[in-house]
């Protein structure tokens, strides 16, 4: 008691003098890091109505502590998402990190949880490093200044393996290291690209299993002597494939998951000697998106991704018998590993559920809930389930999305609409909780509309390829027209309020609609986004610079490059006439300030309408949440003034 009266006597003096700096002028204090180019003030009454919307919090299942059975998850108290320790189902949440950068990523050490590693960036720029939690503090492991990604540990806790940049700058060649003796790192394997990585060591840790990430729909497995550093191909890699999960049973078996012979993701087992791969378990019409093996090789837990919504499911290895956990409900699973003792931890989340740290034992397939993260006090159980939205593309390809109505009964009539588009393109629009956009739909009745557009992931390989290249890259344009023509003969909504927005490649799709749809949409919102292909391949960090090639097309090869100048909302600004809000970060290593100034400056050259909000210490997004709230009130400043009003 004493302690906590100290305490409020120190914060008395500064609280009333917060409030009437802000109540002077009416306005909420922007945050020190934000630039808010041509944005008005935000009103205090804006920040008061949304403040429940802005409170709500989320648990991520991080992993399981080896011994003591505890959980780690990543939740945010402060500013930034930290990792926490949390003892038992529904116990005190004990932070474990106390940085001013978000720690989303940790991991205890297999055997003993003697240490626990922690992957995190400045700033966003995503040049990560590992550091090994000692005393309360982070102790540096690697060099501090290149890319690093922590990428498997050995079963017997003595190997770490992670890729670098180090050699320079570029490429992500592949080391192994004691991570209580930092001097014991070593490359293993020196390589070209950045697309690479250890997915798993063998038993004996003779070698390990290497992936080389070439595109969603291509990437080639590799065996590893770690003695030699000797690269052998596994399979034939002149051949499209997509494999993942590459993950070993303490037998030795090799676990994958792979599209060969299928448009989707199965599950299966790999012969490192021949590259023959044999489904298991039962035929799915939908994607395998992760699995795990009980270690003690009795069963594998996996996730089927079935239109957007996951079903979980445990395999029995000696019988191959499957069983579906039917206690999870409609939503989406992320995190998913089983403990030493055989209990399946994973990350839930739907639109009625703030996302949380759930557990299922694998012998009665009881669902026990570990966290119950805060919601502002709003009633989540009122927030509205969306539907599922299937048309015809302008060329007869079914697309689809999900639709989030707001409440017919209190928002009447025809409704303004935003369109919200996924970033990637190798990403998937799927039914989660909506945070702070539920003040849209419950408070505004603005509805929202989330597109998967081809080029989108879980539909099948064929479907991801359709937007691939310069060539084909506006069909996926077009498939936001065509959604937009549909759902403006909705009676339920106002075509002549409808409004988009879109981060990343979604963001290149805001300001390709922009200039496409500006009779159909009254304004946009566009984040992190591609402005010129050409600029943003030369200057998107070298590490990744190939991969997106692969995807957008080769700036270096002529027809290639005319095309993506054609293709590029930059070259189309004069066509750009309804008012537009650009957000961007001043590290983002993925898509450069760069883009955003351009255009900015562009649009305003010609008379237009342009809200330029930056993060100087943010990156390809916003992560902290004194920027994000900043971010939120603007952007409900701009739909009312370009879609309310």
């Amino acid at each position: 008691m004493r302690t906590l009266a100290i305490v409020a006597a120190m914060a008395l003096p500064f609280a009333p003098v917060m409030a009437q700096d802000a109540s002077q002028n009416g306005t909420v204090p922007k945050p020190a890091a934000l630039i808010a180019d041509g944005i008005p003030e935000v009103p205090v009454e804006l920040a008061s109505e949304t403040r429940p919307y802005m409170e709500n919090r989320s648990a991520g299942f991080v992993g399981w502590h080896p011994v003591d059975k505890s959980m780690l998850v990543t939740t945010r108290f402060g500013n930034t998402n930290q990792i926490h320790r949390v003892a038992a189902p529904m116990g005190a949440r004990k932070q474990l990190t106390f940085e001013a950068e978000p720690v989303g990523s940790a991991i205890w050490s297999p055997k003993g949880g003697d240490i626990m590693l922690v992957q995190k960036d400045v700033g966003g720029n995503e040049f990560y490093q590992i550091y090994a939690m000692k005393n309360g503090r982070l102790e540096l492991l690697t060099d501090g200044k290149s890319r690093n990604g922590l990428s498997a540990w050995s079963k017997d806790g003595e190997l770490i393996a992670y890729s670098s940049t180090r050699r320079n700058g570029s490429d992500s060649d592949l080391y192994v290291m004691n991570p209580r003796d930092p001097s014991t790192a070593r490359m293993v394997a020196e390589v070209k690209g950045g697309g690479w990585a250890v997915t798993d060591f063998a038993p004996d840790k003779s070698w390990a299993l290497v992936a080389q990430y070439v595109s969603v729909e291509k990437v080639n497995l590799n065996r590893l002597d770690l003695a030699t550093g000797t690269m052998t191909p596994i399979g034939d890699h002149s051949k499209t494939i997509a494999w993942s999960g590459g993950q070993f049973a303490p037998d030795g078996t090799l676990w994958v998951t792979s599209d060969e012979g299928s448009d989707f993701q199965r599950l299966g087992t790999l012969d490192p000697a021949t590259g023959k791969f044999t489904p298991r378990g039962p035929a799915e019409k939908w994607d395998v998106d992760t699995f795990d093996i009980a270690d003690d090789g009795s069963f594998l837990a996996y996730v089927i991704n079935e239109a957007g919504m996951s079903k979980l499911r445990l395999m029995d290895l000696a019988s191959g018998k499957v069983r579906t956990v039917e206690a999870l409900p409609a939503g989406i699973i992320g995190g998913l590993e089983i403990a030493p003792w055989g209990e399946i931890g994973v990350t839930f989340t739907s639109a009625r559920s703030a996302a949380d740290a759930f557990s299922v034992d694998p012998a009665t397939l009881k669902l026990t809930r570990w966290t119950e993260s805060e919601t502002g006090g709003l009633d989540v159980s009122k927030n509205v389930e969306p539907e599922l939205v299937t048309i015809k593309s302008f060329d007869g390809l079914s697309v689809s999305g999900f639709l989030y109505r707001p409440d017919a009964a209190k928002f009447p009539g025809k409704r303004p609409l935003i369109m919200n588009v996924h970033g990637g393109p190798e990403g998937q629009s799927r039914p989660g909780f909506q945070g702070r956009n539920n003040y849209l739909l419950n408070e505004l009745g603005v509805a929202i509309f989330y597109p998967n557009v081809r080029g989108s992931t879980g539909y099948g390989k064929t479907f991801v390829s359709l937007d691939n290249g310069p060539f084909k890259r506006e069909d996926s344009v077009k498939d936001m027209g065509a959604f937009l023509d549909h759902l403006a003969k909705d009676n339920r909504l106002d075509a002549s309020r409808f409004g988009l927005t879109g981060g990343s490649y979604g963001g290149y799709m805001c300001y390709a609609a922009a200039v496409q749809f500006k009779a159909k949409l009254r304004a946009t919102n566009c984040i992190v986004a591609i402005s010129n292909f050409v600029t943003f391949l030369e200057n998107t960090q070298s590490y990744r610079r190939d991969l997106r090639r692969v995807e957008y097309g080769d700036e270096r090869i002529p027809a290639q490059r005319a095309k993506l100048v054609e293709i590029s909302p930059l070259s189309r600004v004069a066509e750009i006439e309804r008012p537009m809000m650009v957000v961007t970060g001043s590290n983002d290593p993925r898509v450069p300030q760069s883009e955003a100034d351009q255009l900015v400056k562009a649009i305003r050259d010609r008379g237009g309408s342009a809200w330029h909000l930056v993060g100087t210490n943010e990156g390809h997004g916003f992560a902290k949440k004194e920027n994000i709230d900043y971010q939120f009130w603007t952007s409900l400043l701009f739909w009312k003034k370009n879609l309310l009003d």
